[in-house]
């Protein structure tokens, strides 16, 4: 210790002297140290000194909003967080009720404004706690769901999670731990990228499981848990100064024509008639291709077809983009003018916008058409239609959907979060397909998107309560230590299924408001009976929901 304290010492002098030469001094008052360290047997922490003031040495602080504890759980700071979430759940509690209120999809963006903005925030940090830790943020989180949909207390948490299409908190934070992981990948100059790209001491996490792993070490796990390995991020474009003028030609002669009203003779017409007007330009034909586990991009030019495969979680977009940059590449070893023709209008205008914040394959494209124009080539750019017959395209189509060579293996940043979000949301459906006994199961099995109804507060609550199941009739026993409820005509228990669709005691209000042979789905699916809220009035069932 002794060794250390010396060290963090002439450390802190260090950093004394240049604040006083660079005109900033550091508060004392608002300094203070802390010994991150995992022994629990009694040991000496440092003395040090700034300004000639002790440096007092706490056991927690709080830094950029979040509160680091010496031994690294964040216990402390899951438990102020969800102090914090609890007095923001207070204000849903006020704007909702089982008979007045706002609309379910308002509530969901007040949580998701006032609370799942807090949890959310930090959550690549301290998603390192032990699950026991993390788990007392769980209760915030389905409580805010629960009261934005007003479903029952006793109310299945995979069900709300998926009538709300809010997946678990455990989800959510494996989604933004990849993406701030494949952010951090995509630009190497930043200050965490060899630390995260390649983590140190990961035996040692291995066989100490209950060691605060590092974050590179936590994405391996989750990315071994989603069953895909690693892949390699495109770099992030960073020599590109806002300043820069881009000008790049193009070509609007098919634009004008819309393609649902114009037919393919009239679109190879005008083509025959526009590369008459430009004779003198070498045509280009580039096209990008994604199916099932296949990406795939050609160039065609004159009598030569080059084309790649590209990673499977590679986009349309990124493939049609690529294709172009492709083609720009090959134009180095001539001497003529072009015209690269591309069936991408969202590649044409990536190219017509192109700022700091573009797609860096358009960044890349700009990059090179501005070294081709330097060294003399005139390079025009033309969007014509897709499969009307031009040879080219269709060279260009064919080679793309075949292309198996692949010299260029990497995902662009948007493309890897959006693989990201497909992979967390397969995780979800499989988690979803294992509740066969759940009711909403039944009539609703996947998952990815919310079953929102625009009705008032009290018809919506008691929609919500029939989906599930769960009703104050059903399933107030559970709270009250009370017997199953039965049916007293079929001694059956006593379900939302029973009453709707099978007690003989409301075949006749069955029959007058449904007619013969309706399911459950047909009742309570995303489009709800129209009769529905009138059957429930006439046997009484309204109430008791």
């Amino acid at each position: 210790m002794g060794f250390v304290e010396r060290k963090l010492q002439e450390a802190v002098n260090k950093i004394s002297e240049w604040g006083k030469k660079n005109g900033f001094q550091i508060s004392s008052q608002k300094t203070v140290a802390m010994h991150f360290c995992r022994r629990r047997g009694f040991h000496l922490d440092p003395k040090l000194l700034l300004h000639d003031c002790t440096i007092p040495i706490v056991r927690d602080a709080k830094y950029l909003g979040l509160i680091f504890d010496s031994k690294l759980t964040f216990k402390p700071h899951v438990n102020y967080l969800k102090r914090k979430c609890i007095q923001s759940l207070n204000i849903i509690k006020m704007l909702s009720g089982t008979s007045y209120g706002a609309e379910t999809s308002t509530l969901l963006k007040v949580y998701k404004a006032l609370i799942q903005s807090k949890l959310d925030y930090g959550c690549v940090v301290y998603g390192s706690a032990s699950k026991s830790v993390l788990k007392a943020l769980d209760t915030v989180h389905n409580q805010g769901l629960r009261l934005s949909l007003g479903a029952f207390r006793t109310s299945p948490i995979q069900s709300i999670y998926v009538l709300c299409n809010e997946p678990s908190l455990e989800l959510r934070r494996e989604r933004l731990t990849l993406n701030t992981f494949f952010k951090i990948k995509s630009n190497s100059s930043h200050p965490m990228y060899y630390k995260v790209i390649n983590p140190i001491y990961g035996s040692l996490f291995s066989l100490r499981l209950s060691f605060t792993s590092t974050l590179g070490f936590r994405v391996g796990g989750i990315l071994r848990n989603l069953n895909i390995n690693d892949f390699p991020i495109l770099e992030k474009v960073d020599d590109f100064p806002p300043w820069k003028d881009i000008k790049l030609n193009f070509i609007d002669d098919f634009e004008h024509l819309p393609k649902s009203t114009t037919s393919t003779l009239v679109y190879r017409s005008i083509f025959y008639e526009h590369r008459h007007r430009f004779s003198n330009y070498e045509p280009v034909f580039t096209d990008g291709s994604k199916s099932e586990g296949h990406v795939g991009t050609a160039v065609a030019m004159g009598n030569t077809v080059v084309s790649e495969r590209l990673h499977k979680f590679c986009s349309v977009f990124t493939s049609e983009i690529y294709g172009i940059y492709l083609a720009l590449t090959k134009m180095d070893s001539f001497n003529k003018n072009f015209i690269v023709y591309t069936d991408s209008k969202s590649a044409i205008e990536a190219l017509k916008k192109i700022n700091t914040l573009s797609h860096p394959l358009a960044l890349k494209c700009a990059e090179m058409h501005q070294y081709l124009t330097e060294k003399g080539l005139t390079i025009a750019f033309c969007w014509i239609p897709g499969h009307v017959g031009i040879s080219g395209n269709e060279k260009a189509d064919q080679a793309s959907k075949t292309a198996s060579l692949m010299l260029e293996n990497f995902v662009p940043l948007g493309d890897a979060q959006q693989a990201v979000r497909i992979l967390i949301l397969k995780k979800w459906q499989s988690i979803w397909d294992e509740q066969q006994v759940n009711k909403l199961h039944e009539f609703h099995p996947s998952v990815g998107h919310a079953i929102i109804s625009n009705l008032y507060r009290r018809r919506d609550v008691i929609l919500t309560r029939l989906r599930i199941g769960h009703t104050r009739l059903t399933h107030k026993h559970l709270l009250c230590s009370e017997p199953l409820p039965m049916c007293s005509r079929c001694q059956s228990i006593l379900s939302v299924k029973h009453i709707l669709i099978q007690c003989p005691n409301f075949n006749i209000f069955r029959l007058n408001r449904f007619g013969r042979n309706i399911t459950i789905r047909d009742l309570l699916g995303e489009n709800p009976h129209q009769n529905l809220f009138l059957f429930l009035k006439d046997i009484g069932f309204n109430k008791l929901i």
